[in-house]
């Protein structure tokens, strides 16, 4: 009897991969090095716990999941979520897929990022209905970390879904989704003194009547502040 061989097509299948982190991943410089790479052993793991989900085995499917989900750092791949080829995430931590997402092919997600449904207190009926609860990625999708798409909404093919997104609504194919920017302040000088912050005052600013009067056995004191109603004091070393 002739030893078993790997299929050409599952060869291949594995070479795409491997080629696809090499060439989305700078910091991988080898087929052997991406073999490594959290992408290989997410897929791996989702394509077996989706065919044992496809096939009855809902138990098997959800064991795979969770195992793969605790040995890729976070990549949390739901065994009924359909996925094309040359499917790739960069570092992988804290990822989700949905049961019903449909994921194209040539589809980049970095890290955090969730396809996700508006929660089950919105979806009961559609899910009793068998209806798509989560979102559709068109070929060539891009999704920044961070980004959360909700809900049964189609990605189209080629979009970019900018870092930190909340995209609750359907995207065309080929534009860019942002998220608002930060935006960059000049900060004031720092003070030299407490006494020199915006709204604050010194001690010889204060009218007399105002500072608190001290007790015959405390004493006058040159190295800190009067004593607070509340009791407590705050010195300021000359």
């Amino acid at each position: 009897m002739s030893p078993a061989r790997t299929s050409p097509s599952l060869r291949r299948r594995i070479g795409e991969t491997l080629d696809v982190i090499v060439a989305r991943d700078p910091s991988v410089r080898s087929r052997t090095e991406a073999l490594l790479h959290p992408t290989v052993l997410a897929l791996l793991g989702h394509r077996t716990s989706n065919f044992a989900y496809r096939h009855g085995r809902r138990l098997v499917a959800r064991l795979v999941c969770t195992t793969t989900k605790v040995l890729t750092g976070g990549i949390e791949i739901h065994p009924g979520a359909q996925i094309g080829r040359r499917f790739f995430v960069d570092h992988g931590s804290g990822v989700v897929v949905g049961e019903t997402a449909v994921i194209g092919d040539d589809v980049s997600l970095f890290h955090q990022v969730t396809l996700g449904s508006f929660g089950w207190w919105h979806e009961q009926e559609r899910a009793r209905q068998g209806g798509r609860r989560h979102p559709r990625l068109g070929n060539g999708v891009t999704v920044g970390a961070g980004a959360t798409l909700l809900g049964p909404i189609t990605v189209g093919d080629d979009a970019l879904i900018g870092a930190m997104s909340l995209v609750l609504r359907d995207v065309p194919k080929g534009v860019h989704v942002n998220a608002p920017r930060a935006t960059i302040e000049q900060l004031p000088e720092s003070p030299a003194a407490v006494g020199e912050l915006p709204g604050t005052a010194t001690a010889d600013q204060v009218p007399a009547d105002r500072l608190p009067a001290l007790t015959p056995t405390e004493g006058p004191r040159t190295d800190a502040r009067p004593s607070h109603r509340n009791g407590s004091e705050r010195t300021h070393e000359s």
